[in-house]
Order: C-alpha cells, then sequence, then structure tokens
C-alpha cells in the first residue's frame, strides 16, 4: 500500500543544540534504513521549511503507524496522511 506523508517538525527553540543534533543524527540513519528496505520509497524536503513529503510502501495503515510513532522525531511532527492508489491515467507499470 502506497501513502503520501508530510511531516512537519517543530522542536522546541530551546532545546539544547547537542540534543537536537543527535536526535536528527538517529532520524536520519532510520530514515536511511526504511529507505534502503523499500518501506520509505521517496523523500522531498520542503523548500524553506522543517518539513518533508514522503511515499510510503507498506504492508498495511498499521505498519505506517508503527514505522512513523516509532521514528525519533516522532514526539515533534505534525504528520498528515493520505492513502494512495494507482491512478488509471498513468503510464508506468509500478508508478516507482
Amino acid at each position: 500500500m502506497l501513502f503520501q506523508v508530510e511531516m512537519n517538525v517543530r522542536l522546541p527553540a530551546d532545546w539544547p543544540a547537542a540534543d537536537a543534533a543527535d536526535l536528527k543524527a538517529r532520524e536520519r540513519a532510520r530514515a536511511q534504513e526504511l529507505q534502503g528496505e523499500g518501506k520509505w520509497r521517496h523523500l522531498w524536503r520542503h523548500a524553506g521549511r522543517y518539513a518533508n513529503t514522503s511515499i510510503f510502501d507498506v504492508e498495511s495503515p498499521q505498519e505506517l503507524h508503527d514505522i512513523l510513532s516509532a521514528l525519533p522525531l516522532f514526539p515533534f511532527m505534525d504528520i498528515t496522511v493520505t492513502p494512495l492508489c494507482r491512478h488509471p491515467s498513468s503510464i508506468r507499470d509500478d508508478d516507482r
């Protein structure tokens, strides 16, 4: 199942820089791991914001929930999820 996920990150402004850097490094490592597994298929940054739009390819809404809620930055994210389905006019066989 494909899902579009928009993530807006809101770290507290007064958070210690070292703690924020550690959290971001752990988030990056996990995101790259999920991309390598093919679950986090696409990742795009929103210009000028600490936000992204991603495409996830997972077995179920529950799997997506489990992945998102385990992300290191999850407690600081506003997340919007949109389920996706193949468009009949798409010229791609697998939409990858």
